[in-house]
Protein backbone atom coordinates (compact mmCIF):
# COMPACT_ATOMS: atom_id res chain seq x y z
CA UNK A 1 0.00 0.00 0.00
CA UNK A 2 1.60 3.75 -1.03
CA UNK A 3 1.27 6.20 1.26
CA UNK A 4 1.94 9.51 0.37
CA UNK A 5 2.36 12.42 2.89
CA UNK A 6 2.41 15.92 2.28
CA UNK A 7 6.46 15.83 1.76
CA UNK A 8 5.46 14.32 -0.94
CA UNK A 9 7.26 11.07 0.65
CA UNK A 10 5.83 7.75 -0.59
CA UNK A 11 5.99 5.42 2.27
CA UNK A 12 6.57 1.95 0.68
CA UNK A 13 6.45 -0.24 4.01
CA UNK A 14 4.67 -3.01 3.49
CA UNK A 15 1.61 -3.73 5.44
CA UNK A 16 1.84 -5.40 8.38
CA UNK A 17 1.38 -9.36 8.38
CA UNK A 18 -1.37 -10.71 10.52
CA UNK A 19 -0.28 -12.63 13.10
CA UNK A 20 -0.20 -16.35 13.28
CA UNK A 21 -3.18 -17.69 15.59
CA UNK A 22 -2.17 -18.58 18.64
CA UNK A 23 -5.38 -19.89 19.91
CA UNK A 24 -5.61 -23.22 19.64
CA UNK A 25 -8.22 -25.04 17.08
CA UNK A 26 -11.07 -25.75 18.52
CA UNK A 27 -11.12 -29.76 20.15
CA UNK A 28 -13.36 -31.65 17.86
CA UNK A 29 -16.61 -33.10 19.40
CA UNK A 30 -15.76 -36.27 20.77
CA UNK A 31 -16.65 -39.30 18.27
CA UNK A 32 -19.59 -41.44 19.89
CA UNK A 33 -17.78 -44.74 19.46
CA UNK A 34 -15.04 -43.06 21.80
CA UNK A 35 -17.30 -42.49 24.52
CA UNK A 36 -17.73 -45.30 26.70
CA UNK A 37 -21.14 -47.02 27.31
CA UNK A 38 -22.54 -47.22 30.52
CA UNK A 39 -22.24 -50.66 31.62
CA UNK A 40 -25.42 -52.37 33.09
CA UNK A 41 -25.50 -52.16 36.23
CA UNK A 42 -24.72 -56.28 37.52
CA UNK A 43 -26.88 -57.31 40.62
CA UNK A 44 -24.98 -57.89 43.80
CA UNK A 45 -24.51 -61.14 45.05
CA UNK A 46 -27.09 -62.09 47.42
CA UNK A 47 -29.32 -59.13 46.09
CA UNK A 48 -33.03 -59.87 45.89
CA UNK A 49 -33.60 -61.31 42.48
CA UNK A 50 -30.25 -62.65 40.87
CA UNK A 51 -29.83 -65.79 39.25
CA UNK A 52 -27.82 -67.64 41.80
CA UNK A 53 -27.63 -70.82 39.05
CA UNK A 54 -29.19 -74.49 39.63
CA UNK A 55 -31.80 -74.89 41.91
CA UNK A 56 -30.42 -76.82 45.19
CA UNK A 57 -31.34 -80.63 44.72
CA UNK A 58 -31.70 -80.32 40.84
CA UNK A 59 -30.30 -83.30 39.02
CA UNK A 60 -31.74 -85.68 41.60
CA UNK A 61 -34.37 -87.69 42.47
CA UNK A 62 -34.99 -88.73 45.96
CA UNK A 63 -31.40 -87.91 46.68
CA UNK A 64 -30.02 -90.46 44.15
CA UNK A 65 -27.72 -89.00 40.57
CA UNK A 66 -29.96 -89.15 37.79
CA UNK A 67 -27.77 -90.59 35.11
CA UNK A 68 -29.02 -88.66 31.47
CA UNK A 69 -29.02 -90.78 28.05
CA UNK A 70 -29.00 -89.79 24.33
CA UNK A 71 -32.41 -90.30 22.75
CA UNK A 72 -31.04 -93.44 21.20
CA UNK A 73 -29.36 -95.32 23.64
CA UNK A 74 -32.98 -94.61 25.77
CA UNK A 75 -34.61 -96.27 22.67
CA UNK A 76 -32.66 -99.53 22.60
CA UNK A 77 -32.79 -99.75 26.12
CA UNK A 78 -36.39 -99.91 26.06
CA UNK A 79 -37.41 -100.96 22.93
CA UNK A 80 -35.01 -103.74 22.08
CA UNK A 81 -36.46 -107.15 22.96
CA UNK A 82 -39.86 -105.80 21.83
CA UNK A 83 -38.79 -104.54 18.24
CA UNK A 84 -36.93 -108.47 18.43
CA UNK A 85 -40.08 -109.91 18.91
CA UNK A 86 -41.95 -107.86 16.34
CA UNK A 87 -39.33 -108.78 14.03
CA UNK A 88 -39.28 -112.62 14.59
CA UNK A 89 -43.16 -112.30 14.72
CA UNK A 90 -43.41 -110.52 10.70
CA UNK A 91 -40.72 -113.50 9.62
CA UNK A 92 -42.88 -116.34 11.10
CA UNK A 93 -45.74 -114.70 9.23
CA UNK A 94 -44.01 -114.30 6.13
CA UNK A 95 -43.02 -118.47 6.20
CA UNK A 96 -46.56 -119.65 6.65
CA UNK A 97 -47.83 -117.63 4.27
CA UNK A 98 -45.10 -118.51 1.76
CA UNK A 99 -45.74 -122.36 2.66
CA UNK A 100 -49.85 -121.39 2.60
CA UNK A 101 -49.53 -120.82 -1.70
CA UNK A 102 -46.97 -123.06 -2.48
CA UNK A 103 -48.07 -125.95 -4.32
CA UNK A 104 -46.77 -129.24 -3.19
CA UNK A 105 -47.73 -133.14 -3.66
CA UNK A 106 -48.19 -136.16 -0.62
CA UNK A 107 -47.57 -138.50 -3.48
CA UNK A 108 -44.11 -140.05 -4.07
CA UNK A 109 -42.80 -139.65 -7.53
CA UNK A 110 -40.56 -142.51 -8.44
CA UNK A 111 -37.88 -142.50 -11.09
CA UNK A 112 -38.07 -143.40 -14.63
CA UNK A 113 -35.39 -146.17 -15.44
CA UNK A 114 -33.77 -147.58 -18.29
CA UNK A 115 -32.96 -151.31 -17.82
CA UNK A 116 -32.03 -152.09 -21.32
CA UNK A 117 -28.14 -152.67 -20.06
CA UNK A 118 -29.05 -155.17 -16.85
CA UNK A 119 -31.52 -156.87 -19.23
CA UNK A 120 -28.85 -157.57 -21.69
CA UNK A 121 -25.80 -158.90 -19.07
CA UNK A 122 -28.64 -161.18 -17.21
CA UNK A 123 -29.91 -161.90 -21.28
CA UNK A 124 -26.58 -163.07 -21.97
CA UNK A 125 -24.70 -164.46 -18.69
CA UNK A 126 -27.27 -165.54 -16.58
CA UNK A 127 -27.48 -170.20 -15.92
CA UNK A 128 -31.30 -169.85 -17.20
CA UNK A 129 -33.82 -168.75 -19.43
CA UNK A 130 -34.77 -164.63 -18.57
CA UNK A 131 -37.96 -163.15 -19.46
CA UNK A 132 -38.59 -159.77 -19.89
CA UNK A 133 -41.78 -157.95 -20.24
CA UNK A 134 -42.88 -156.86 -23.73
CA UNK A 135 -45.65 -155.06 -25.52
CA UNK A 136 -46.92 -153.24 -22.01
CA UNK A 137 -48.36 -149.79 -22.59
CA UNK A 138 -46.69 -146.38 -22.34
CA UNK A 139 -48.65 -146.19 -18.91
CA UNK A 140 -46.75 -148.92 -17.49
CA UNK A 141 -43.91 -147.18 -16.41
CA UNK A 142 -40.58 -148.82 -15.28
CA UNK A 143 -39.25 -147.16 -12.10
CA UNK A 144 -36.46 -149.95 -10.40
CA UNK A 145 -34.26 -152.75 -11.65
CA UNK A 146 -31.74 -154.64 -9.52
CA UNK A 147 -29.25 -157.66 -10.28
CA UNK A 148 -28.05 -160.05 -8.04
CA UNK A 149 -25.41 -162.79 -7.93
CA UNK A 150 -24.63 -162.46 -11.43
CA UNK A 151 -20.94 -163.50 -12.13
CA UNK A 152 -20.87 -165.65 -8.63
CA UNK A 153 -19.85 -168.78 -8.54
CA UNK A 154 -22.45 -170.70 -6.32
CA UNK A 155 -24.59 -168.00 -5.76
CA UNK A 156 -28.15 -167.84 -6.89
CA UNK A 157 -28.84 -165.51 -9.44
CA UNK A 158 -31.98 -162.64 -9.40
CA UNK A 159 -33.34 -160.29 -11.66
CA UNK A 160 -35.56 -157.62 -9.98
CA UNK A 161 -37.98 -155.45 -12.50
CA UNK A 162 -40.38 -152.70 -11.08
CA UNK A 163 -43.11 -150.86 -12.62
CA UNK A 164 -45.98 -148.12 -12.07
CA UNK A 165 -48.60 -149.53 -13.00
CA UNK A 166 -51.53 -147.39 -15.00
CA UNK A 167 -54.05 -147.51 -11.93
CA UNK A 168 -50.77 -145.81 -9.44
CA UNK A 169 -49.98 -149.11 -8.25
CA UNK A 170 -46.91 -151.26 -8.04
CA UNK A 171 -45.88 -154.14 -9.52
CA UNK A 172 -42.49 -155.99 -9.94
CA UNK A 173 -41.42 -158.90 -12.01
CA UNK A 174 -39.32 -161.12 -9.61
CA UNK A 175 -37.22 -164.06 -10.70
CA UNK A 176 -34.18 -166.49 -10.13
CA UNK A 177 -33.07 -169.89 -10.18
CA UNK A 178 -32.99 -169.94 -6.07
CA UNK A 179 -35.04 -173.23 -4.75
CA UNK A 180 -38.47 -172.04 -5.38
CA UNK A 181 -39.38 -173.64 -1.96
CA UNK A 182 -37.52 -170.61 -0.33
CA UNK A 183 -37.91 -167.96 -3.51
CA UNK A 184 -41.36 -168.44 -3.99
CA UNK A 185 -42.74 -167.73 -0.16
CA UNK A 186 -39.76 -164.71 0.49
CA UNK A 187 -41.16 -162.89 -2.53
CA UNK A 188 -44.52 -163.50 -1.94
CA UNK A 189 -44.86 -162.81 2.01
CA UNK A 190 -46.90 -165.86 1.94
CA UNK A 191 -45.89 -169.47 2.09
CA UNK A 192 -49.75 -170.86 1.33
CA UNK A 193 -51.15 -170.45 -1.78
CA UNK A 194 -54.98 -169.34 -1.41
CA UNK A 195 -55.72 -170.50 -5.36
CA UNK A 196 -54.76 -170.30 -9.20
CA UNK A 197 -54.99 -167.90 -12.03
CA UNK A 198 -54.89 -168.65 -15.55
CA UNK A 199 -52.68 -166.25 -17.53
CA UNK A 200 -52.16 -167.60 -21.46
CA UNK A 201 -52.77 -171.22 -20.52
CA UNK A 202 -51.06 -171.27 -17.64
CA UNK A 203 -51.79 -171.38 -14.33
CA UNK A 204 -49.73 -169.67 -12.04
CA UNK A 205 -50.41 -170.01 -8.00
CA UNK A 206 -52.25 -166.52 -6.41
CA UNK A 207 -50.67 -165.29 -2.95
CA UNK A 208 -52.41 -162.71 -0.42
CA UNK A 209 -50.73 -160.67 2.44
CA UNK A 210 -53.42 -158.92 3.71
CA UNK A 211 -51.59 -156.83 6.42
CA UNK A 212 -49.12 -155.83 3.52
CA UNK A 213 -51.82 -155.20 0.78
CA UNK A 214 -49.82 -157.17 -1.54
CA UNK A 215 -50.87 -159.47 -3.72
CA UNK A 216 -48.96 -162.36 -5.87
CA UNK A 217 -48.94 -164.61 -8.32
CA UNK A 218 -46.38 -167.35 -9.08
CA UNK A 219 -44.91 -169.83 -11.66
CA UNK A 220 -41.82 -172.58 -11.52
CA UNK A 221 -40.57 -173.22 -14.68
CA UNK A 222 -39.52 -176.72 -15.98
CA UNK A 223 -36.00 -176.10 -15.70
CA UNK A 224 -36.61 -174.84 -11.91
CA UNK A 225 -36.64 -171.24 -12.48
CA UNK A 226 -39.49 -169.35 -10.27
CA UNK A 227 -41.72 -166.10 -11.85
CA UNK A 228 -43.66 -163.96 -9.09
CA UNK A 229 -45.14 -161.07 -10.37
CA UNK A 230 -46.21 -159.31 -7.11
CA UNK A 231 -47.03 -155.84 -5.77
CA UNK A 232 -50.21 -153.27 -4.60
CA UNK A 233 -51.72 -153.86 -8.14
CA UNK A 234 -54.80 -156.03 -8.47
CA UNK A 235 -54.67 -159.36 -9.59
CA UNK A 236 -56.00 -158.33 -12.96
CA UNK A 237 -53.20 -156.07 -14.00
CA UNK A 238 -50.41 -159.00 -12.50
CA UNK A 239 -52.07 -161.08 -14.94
CA UNK A 240 -51.52 -158.48 -17.67
CA UNK A 241 -47.61 -158.03 -16.54
CA UNK A 242 -47.13 -161.70 -16.42
CA UNK A 243 -48.68 -162.09 -19.78
CA UNK A 244 -46.39 -159.69 -21.27
CA UNK A 245 -43.32 -162.20 -19.92
CA UNK A 246 -41.37 -163.00 -22.98
CA UNK A 247 -38.26 -165.48 -23.20
CA UNK A 248 -35.04 -163.61 -24.29
CA UNK A 249 -32.18 -165.44 -26.11
CA UNK A 250 -28.74 -164.62 -25.16
CA UNK A 251 -28.20 -162.40 -27.87
CA UNK A 252 -31.05 -160.31 -25.88
CA UNK A 253 -33.88 -161.18 -28.47
CA UNK A 254 -37.33 -162.67 -27.50
CA UNK A 255 -37.10 -166.36 -28.39
CA UNK A 256 -40.88 -165.99 -29.35
CA UNK A 257 -42.88 -163.23 -31.22
CA UNK A 258 -44.18 -160.25 -29.57
CA UNK A 259 -47.74 -159.30 -29.19
CA UNK A 260 -49.88 -157.36 -26.83
CA UNK A 261 -50.26 -159.18 -23.53
CA UNK A 262 -54.15 -160.69 -22.66
CA UNK A 263 -55.05 -161.73 -19.01
CA UNK A 264 -55.88 -165.19 -18.72
CA UNK A 265 -58.83 -165.79 -16.74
Amino acid sequence: MTVRDPGGVTDKTPPSVPAAEDAPREAEAPREHDVPREESARPEPGAAGADTGPAQGEGQAGGRPVIEVSPAVHKRLTTGLGGFTMAMAACLVLVLAIYAVTPRSNEQILPTVDYSAQLWAMSSDAPFTVYAPEGLSQDWRPTSSRMHGLGEDGEPVAWHLGFVTPSDEYAALEQSNEKPSEYIPRMTNSSIPIGTHQVGGDAWNKYHRKDKKANSLARTLPDGTSLVVTGTATYEELAVLAASLKPQSKEGTPLTPTGAATPGS
